[in-house]
């Protein structure tokens, strides 16, 4: 359970396997468990490392700054401080946000982006969503309620064909140590309004895969693929019954699009 020091926050993070750096950044919401169901699938073939951004996990304090380049500036520090000078990094959501950040201001850092469920447009909808979450949460017997009505929005119709599903998942997101409080809830989506990316498409030089999941709800593939026009080095591919949740909806076919990706782009 290793932590990095930085001037303002100490960043906890997850390594797992051996190869070739992968940096996984979680959306929102989320921490390094979020991406559970896929690493058992990549460490075989990567060191797969995967921090708490600021405001989840057992990063502290949650309320330190959490804006898009206090985060950014987190993942270069901890490859910094692991020995990584150039790095393979996949997103999931506003992950995959900062992924596009990373490869844009640093790239001769990051051999490869990856970006899960996720686009670079503005959606009143999506911030609507987070904040009627946020309300709903902040009622009383709210810790259940919220999560009740967040699922819809993330996962796949095949999700909800079994209701067990949905209790067995509000049953581990209740039992989770480390899950994201209200307060730090509210301080993160503050801070993912007042994003406006700084790095251009055109600044991305490094091959980038694009995951778009063909049920999402969230980000739908048709209003995300325009922000990603630009990119030089672009691959697009779209992942069957999978909503936003495309990690836990489709890990077999996220780890098969991945790891074919990064195989074929190695780290010089």
């Amino acid at each position: 359970m290793p932590d990095l020091t930085l001037d303002d926050v100490t960043l906890h993070y997850e390594v797992d396997g051996d190869g070739p750096p992968l940096v996984l950044l979680a959306g929102m919401l989320s921490d390094s468990a979020a991406w559970t169901p896929l690493v058992p699938l990549l460490r075989d073939g990567f060191t797969v490392i995967r921090p708490d951004n600021r405001t989840t996990g057992r990063t502290t304090p949650w309320d330190a700054p959490a804006r898009m380049p206090q985060m950014v500036a987190d993942v270069i520090a901890l490859m910094d401080h692991l020995g990584h000078p150039r790095f393979h990094v996949a997103g999931h959501s506003m992950g995959g946000l900062m992924t596009l950040e990373l490869a844009g201001l640093f790239p001769g850092r990051v051999a490869s982006a990856t970006v899960m469920a996720s686009g670079r447009v503005r959606s009143p909808r999506t911030t609507a969503v987070f904040e009627a979450l946020l309300a709903i949460r902040r009622m009383p017997k709210g810790e259940e309620a919220w999560l009740r009505a967040l699922y819809p929005w993330i996962f796949g119709p095949g999700f909800f064909t079994d209701p067990a599903n949905a209790e067995a998942a509000l049953e581990a997101a209740q039992a989770y140590p480390y899950a994201q409080t209200v307060d730090a809830m509210a301080h993160q989506l503050e801070g993912f309004k007042a994003f406006r990316p700084e790095a251009r498409l055109s600044d991305i030089a490094c091959a980038t895969l694009v995951l778009y999941a063909a049920q999402d709800i969230l980000v739908p593939p048709d209003l995300a693929r325009p922000g990603f026009e630009g990119i030089a080095d672009l691959r697009e591919e779209t992942v069957a019954d999978a909503g936003h949740s495309i990690v836990w909806d489709a890990p077999q076919a996220v780890a098969s699009h991945l790891g074919a990706f990064l195989k074929s782009h190695p780290i010089r």
